[in-house]
């Protein structure tokens, strides 16, 4: 009788740890084209789709693409990273938004997303989305990237509250009917850095609103409507070409625009003031634009 009711003891903790088993989350998934949405996403059996892994990762985890095939657009709750860097993954999103960011999960205290090595693409949609939107997050990572062909936006910034931190490196968005980079916030305040990044065929390439303190470096902001324009915002332009825009940059009401050691040329108008203050180092080059227009104030180097 005690062989028996251990043997019963075995078979019922086995059957309750199962499923447990089973059901538990990866700290490391994969997608490929090839892949399935029904296996476990590891290596050898990955996922098509990242929606289809990111239910099947911890938060804090990673998904890897194994090979540069289109893995779906996502809703991010969660902290999470997805890097296909080696690989060039990519996102089709004809007429609905890449990639959303909301995570509002308390128990989530980082609440941070990296992403890493993809192409989104709108494929030229006529419908209002954008590549990406955040709408609420502590910490975003944006790299080594293409956006390109959405009606609205290629990162809309949306956040209504805290500080988060939005960083984009290495990135090229282009072919934008609204904004290359545009903020719209609430409440809080959004930090922005952006560098050796790319800016083409967009309303405004990055263009900030209320709450916004940004620093843009190394980075081409080129034949958009405005290459850079801050609202009631403060934004930072450093070692930048600006060209080839109807006009390089724009202050706004309420914008604080302060240049360093850019080249602002070819544009129709360089440097323009509608109300706000564009302060210069005196290293910048503003010359070769139908009109050049003048900062509003200068910069004392220390």
């Amino acid at each position: 009788m005690k062989k028996l009711g251990l043997r019963t003891f075995v078979l019922m903790t086995l059957a309750f740890a199962l499923p447990l088993l089973v059901s538990a989350q990866a700290t490391r998934t994969w997608v490929s084209g090839v892949g399935d949405d029904v296996n476990p996403c590891s290596r050898t059996a990955p996922c098509k789709t990242f929606a289809g892994a990111i239910s099947k990762t911890a938060t804090n985890g990673e998904i890897n693409c194994l090979d540069p095939a289109g893995y779906g657009t996502i809703n991010i709750t969660k902290s999470i990273t997805i890097d296909c860097e080696d690989t060039q993954g990519s996102i089709l999103a004809s007429g609905v938004t890449g990639v959303i960011i909301n995570i509002t999960n308390a128990a989530d205290t980082k609440k941070a997303v990296k992403i890493r090595g993809i192409s989104i693409n709108g494929a030229g949609s006529t419908i209002a989305a954008s590549g990406i939107r955040v709408l609420a997050a502590n910490y975003v990572a944006i790299e080594d990237g293409v956006i390109d062909g959405f009606q609205t936006h290629g990162i809309s910034i949306e956040t209504t509250s805290g500080t988060p931190k939005i960083s984009v490196d290495r990135m090229s968005i282009r072919s934008v009917v609204g904004n290359g980079i545009n903020t719209f916030i609430t409440g809080g305040t959004v930090n922005l850095s952006i560098s050796n990044s790319q800016f083409s065929g967009t309303a405004t390439g990055v263009n900030l609103s209320s709450n916004t303190k940004a620093v843009v470096r190394n980075s081409s902001l080129a034949n958009n409507s405005t290459g850079a324009a801050a609202f009631q915002s403060d934004l930072n332009l450093f070692s930048c070409t600006i060209s080839g825009n109807t006009t390089g940059v724009f202050s706004n009401t309420g914008g604080v625009v302060r240049i360093h050691d850019n080249i602002i040329t070819s544009n129709g108008t360089g440097l323009s003031s509608g109300g706000g203050s564009i302060l210069s180092s005196g290293q910048n080059e503003v010359d070769g634009n139908t009109t050049n227009g003048g900062p509003t104030g200068f910069i004392t180097l220390t």
